[in-house]
């Protein structure tokens, strides 16, 4: 297993731009497939965004595509989210996640084994 930490969640206003990183320690980073979700108040958590194992292959939610792109360096065996165009809706708090393979669909958070402690981040309008 990982163990994950993420940093960089904060407060910010609608436009402003936030980048999320999350810090991986244990197995090799390079092979896992990372995610990143998010849980706001009375919500399910959800998928945010993911990057395959060598960062060739990006995933995201309909609803930040064009504002958050997720990378990686897995020399420094960091994942990060850099999220632009926030928007009040964006509040939530944000974890990292880990999946050695992905069996069914990269987006369902029961793929994943292991997870971050997550940040919150909060966007006022």
């Amino acid at each position: 297993q990982v163990q994950l930490v993420e940093s960089g969640g904060g407060l910010v206003q609608a436009g402003d731009s936030l980048t999320l990183s999350c810090v991986a320690s244990g197995r090799t980073f390079s092979d896992y497939l990372m995610g990143w979700f998010r849980q706001a108040p009375g919500k399910e958590r959800e998928f945010v965004a993911a990057i395959t194992k060598t960062g060739v292959n990006q995933y995201y939610t309909d609803s930040v595509k064009g504002r958050f792109t997720i990378s990686r360096d897995n020399t420094e065996r960091t994942v990060y989210l850099q999220m632009n165009s926030l928007k009040p809706d964006d509040t939530a708090v944000y974890y990292c996640a880990a999946a050695r393979r992905i069996y069914r669909n990269v987006e369902m958070d029961n793929e994943y084994a292991d997870w971050g402690q997550g940040t919150q981040v909060t966007v006022s309008s």
